[in-house]
């Protein structure tokens, strides 16, 4: 049962408190997309929930009902963040961009919220910065502090941020790269933000686009480890109400488009709300974001990929080909699972975590090898699973023309590269 109804069973906004009333996207049953299955649990049972998606028509929140506590998704966890060398180029980046901009230097503090193994929180003791990651997922803290970064195993919210301040914790910079979707209490996680940041500090967040998943059609970035997907006004909305004023916004072009918002604290007027901040909330508003009817359409959009995408792949078998997958990540479960897509389709697929190697995809039990076994069973096709990264993919799997082989991206429709 979720956690977000009233007592009459109605969800409810997990921002709001208003009864969730439209549907955005119903993608029916799915495992958690990070619970991957090993050969002893193949016969057991597996837990699957629903992934029905609602926006909220107060606030413009887009949002799953939470059915599994974060403890139960983020105590053990199984993404990697260094494995992806263009996501720890895009930090290093963003690294030099922050001590640049905000001046950062011996004197200041940095702390990352949900700072995985240090992929970026490196950059800054790299360059001399004091830093702290706040991860809960205990496995891959200690990647981050075999690193040299100082990191508490926490969960963040007002309880966390209240020790911290209490040991005269002020950072300069709080960030955090992909966890705000990730956050089931937006409350607690915004306010603590509040408590924590220093008083002339800075936050940033960056996190999916949702305009950018509609134009897209990036529904397999919805699942239930993401608990909400946001517009700018969205966000706006949600920090404002806890004494936060988003004052700055980029859009990136990570993870299928992104937002990176800036915030301050309310008070602090010394940083101006910016021209480029402005104009992004205006032409959400432009494009419908605050009318129901918007968000509508989408649905139709994600029947028709995966009829596509079964069309494809039915004609491919049909035609005796062979497709293998590249990558295991959480957005390539959803898709499959939503699509029924399993070794009648795809042989296996192959990912460079050794974390998940020998394992098998949760809900398809598709397994998952090195990367490796691609050479050696030289697949006609190899389905980019993780599509975000797809060229950087395709450089390193270049190899797979020798034979002929081609490229398979089912995002934001199904394309073959040669």
């Amino acid at each position: 049962m979720s956690t977000n109804q009233n007592g009459s069973g109605q969800p409810v906004c997990r921002f709001c408190g208003a009864d969730l009333c439209h549907t955005f996207v119903d993608l029916g049953m799915s495992p958690l997309c990070e619970s991957y299955v090993s050969r002893q649990q193949l016969e057991q049972m597996e837990p699957f929930y629903p992934l029905h998606v609602y926006v909220c028509d107060q606030c413009w929140l887009v949002q799953l009902q939470e059915f599994v506590s974060p403890e139960h998704i983020f105590t053990e966890y199984a993404y990697f963040s260094s494995y992806a060398d263009s996501w720890v180029q895009h930090a290093k980046r963003y690294t030099e961009k922050m001590i640049a901009e905000l001046g950062l230097d011996a004197n200041s503090f940095v702390v990352e919220i949900a700072s995985n193994d240090g992929y970026l929180l490196q950059h800054f003791v790299a360059a001399g910065i004091p830093a702290l990651g706040v991860e809960p997922a205990a496995n891959v803290a200690r990647v981050a502090e075999s690193k040299g970064i100082p990191t508490l195993v926490k969960f963040f919210g007002r309880e966390t941020a209240h020790a911290m301040r209490s040991e005269g914790m002020k950072p300069d910079l709080v960030l955090g790269n992909n966890v705000l979707a990730q956050v089931p209490d937006l409350n607690d996680f915004v306010a603590g933000m509040k408590i924590l940041l220093g008083p002339a500090g800075v936050i940033t967040m960056e996190f999916p686009h949702l305009m950018r998943l509609m134009a897209e059609n990036q529904f397999d970035t919805i699942y239930h480890e993401h608990f909400s997907y946001f517009s700018y006004i969205a966000v706006d909305t949600i920090f404002a109400a806890h004494g936060l004023t988003l004052f700055d916004v980029e859009e990136l072009p990570t993870h299928g488009g992104s937002l990176r918002i800036y915030a301050r604290h309310t008070e602090d007027e010394s940083k101006p709300v910016t021209a480029r901040a402005r104009e992004l909330r205006q032409r959400e508003v432009d494009a419908g974001f605050t009318d129901v009817r918007c968000y509508a359409n989408f649905a139709e959009q994600v029947k028709r990929t995966k009829w596509n995408l079964l069309s494809f792949l039915i004609g491919a078998r049909e035609g005796g080909k062979r497709v293998a997958g590249y990558g295991a990540p959480g957005k390539g479960n959803t898709l499959l699972n939503y699509c029924g897509i399993r070794t009648d389709f795809l042989d296996y697929t192959v990912d460079r975590n050794p974390y998940k190697q020998g394992k098998f995809l949760p809900g398809t039990h598709i397994p998952i090898f090195a990367p490796e076994r691609i050479r050696e069973t030289k697949p006609d096709y190899v389905l980019i699973l993780p599509w975000n990264f797809k060229d950087e993919i395709m450089e390193q799997m270049a190899y797979i023309r020798e034979w002929g082989g081609k490229f398979l991206v089912p995002i934001p429709e199904v394309r073959v590269y040669d």
